[in-house]
This record gives C-alpha cells, structure tokens and sequence, in this order.
C-alpha cells in the first residue's frame, strides 16, 4: 500500500509540476502522461483511494502533525507565533508536564482522518462494485476542461459551506438531537482552544456527520473528476490545517477570518459561528465576532486572542467565559440540557 502511494507515478502528479519550470506546454504535456500512467496502472477505486491518501498526508496530516510536535516539544519557541501565546499550546502553560490527552487527541484525529477515507472506499466498492452504478468519483485519463473545474469547484465549496452550518448547527447542536450534541459536546468541546490536528478531532460519529458528508456528497451528487476532486480536498485541507493551528501568521487573508470564527465558536460554547466561511452564519443571524458580533474581528485575529490570553493569565477565563455566554443560554452535555 505504502509503496504504492509513494511511487514515483504517484508522487510526480502532485509534487513535480512545482518543482521544475519548463514550458507551459511540456509541462502539460507530462503532466498528461504522469496522470495517465497512473490511471491505467491501477483500477479506478484504486485511483481515487490513493489519490485522496496522498492529498490528506501532503496537505494536512504531514505539516499539522509537524506543527503539532512543534508545539509539544518546543513550546518556548513556538510561543512566539501563538496567537495566544502560551494559553494557545495544546496543554497551556503546563507543556512540561507533557499529557497524555493531547497524543490522544492526535491519535483521533489521525484516526478519524483514516476513517474517512475507509468509507470512501467503501463506497465507492459498493455502488461501482456491487450496485454496478458509476462511480461516485470519476477516473479517467481525459483532463478536465478549466470551465469544469471552476464550476465544480464552485459549487463543491458552497454546497460544503451549507451543509456544513445545517449539520453542525442542527444535528449537533440542537436540543432534539441530544445523542449527537452530547458526543460532540463532551469530545470536541472539551478543547481549551484550537491547535494543530484538533480540525478532526470529534467523535466518529459527529466528525462524519459533520467533516465527511459535507466534503463528500457534493463530489459525489455532481460525480467530480477525480483531479477536480483532489483539487477541491486540498483546498479543505489547507483551509482547515490552518483555521485550527493556533497561528497568527497566515498566508492567506481569509484563512485569518476561518481562524478567527473557530475560536470564536470554541471560546463561546458552539452558541456562534457554525459555518465555515462565515456567509451563512451572516444570513443567519448566527455571525458573532469579538464583542458581540463586529465582523472586522476577523481582521485582528491576533490581537483578540491576546487579549483573551490576557484575561485567561489574570486568573478571570472561567468568570469571563460565563458573563459572555449568560445564563440563560440552554448547552447540552452528555445528554441533558444545562444552561449556562
């Protein structure tokens, strides 16, 4: 498997066309060949199992676990680009007494990521293979048209973006869903604040109900090229190896924004921000940004956490975190409704 994955086919697909400068033409050209061998050496599941292999490891789960070791093992240095300081470290102040919490949530969510890729395969085996339908994914050695790939990529965002905010606001975050809202409360919610690999840390179920139906079923619905769809999951990956590395610095303006709602949504219980670009939350009604919902906290992501960091060192994280929720706002914690 291992060696399958990182042959030399299969890495050149995503790594050698950054590497080189050749013309446009000749890079087309081998690009076209790269891909193709790797079509016709492996069978169409095999092509889409490998391929979204390779886009999670290269894209999220290489550098955030790299950062992640960064932050345990070096916490003095890596101090320095929290956006929290040293309250942004997954275990706080108290990374010398390394736990064995934060290796676990590492392990889940190395899991989970694992997991999903398994169903996806599953999937693919059951409708190609045994229904004999499509496949959900489509492999072939014919390039997508650059109009193709735009639309696809446009409605493979925005259809992610809403079924992300209506699962994870209504099925896990709803008094009627209590089962659900209780996992995903007593698993993710137990997060101080967003670090490296926490983005697929949940439950199972919640993490599929949540992380996987939204990236999938529109690939699915719309049956992506798979070289579409590798491009569509690695602009997820980065887009969450970023929104939960605890980092100020960001090479993208609009994944400070992303950051800045999920720690919003983590510091305020899941009262806010179910969404991931924001847009939803804003037609909503649903947006909070730092003091009660001023949307240019997005743009001093970095300054609000260390403000918080702040008042968390000052002894007043626990009162101040109360005061901002109320108390009347209703929370579900392995399943029954308590208010904060």
């Amino acid at each position: 498997m291992f060696n399958t994955i990182f042959s030399l086919s299969t890495l050149s697909i995503f790594i050698l066309p950054f590497m080189f400068s050749f013309t446009t033409n000749f890079n087309f050209v081998w690009f076209w060949l790269t891909w193709s061998t790797f079509v016709f050496s492996f069978s169409p599941t095999r092509v889409e199992i490998l391929g979204t292999t390779m886009v999670r490891v290269l894209f999220y789960a290489l550098p955030s676990t790299l950062m992640f070791l960064f932050d345990m093992l070096l916490p003095a240095a890596s101090t320095v680009f929290k956006a929290r300081g040293a309250e942004g470290l997954p275990g706080g102040r108290k990374t010398r007494n390394l736990r064995l919490r934060e290796f676990k949530v590492a392990g889940w969510s190395l899991f989970n990521i694992a997991l999903g890729i398994i169903l996806q395969g599953s999937i693919e085996l059951i409708f190609h293979h045994t229904l004999g339908w499509k496949a959900r994914i489509k492999v072939s050695s014919i390039l997508p048209f650059p109009g193709t790939i735009a639309k696809h990529l446009i409605i493979g965002l925005s259809l992610r973006g809403v079924l992300s905010y209506v699962l994870h606001r209504f099925a896990l975050h709803r008094e009627k869903s209590w089962y659900l809202a209780s996992l995903h409360e007593s698993w993710y919610h137990c997060l101080r604040v967003p670090y490296p690999l926490t983005a697929h840390y949940d439950h199972p179920l919640p993490y599929l109900i949540h992380k996987f139906i939204p990236m999938y079923l529109p690939a699915a619905l719309f049956r992506f090229h798979a070289l579409v769809f590798f491009l569509y999951l690695a602009i997820i990956s980065i887009e969450e190896l970023f929104s939960h590395c605890g980092y100020r610095f960001f090479p993208i303006g609009w994944l400070e924004g992303i950051a800045a709602r999920v720690d919003e949504h983590l510091d305020d219980g899941g009262n806010c921000n179910y969404g991931l670009w924001g847009f939803v939350d804003l037609l909503a009604g649903t947006y909070k940004g730092d003091g009660g919902g001023d949307d240019d906290n997005d743009d001093h992501y970095s300054d609000r956490c260390a403000h918080k960091s702040k008042g968390q060192r000052g002894g007043s994280s626990t009162g101040s975190k109360s005061k901002k929720w109320g108390s009347s706002t209703p929370r579900v914690s392995g399943g029954t409704l308590r208010n904060r």
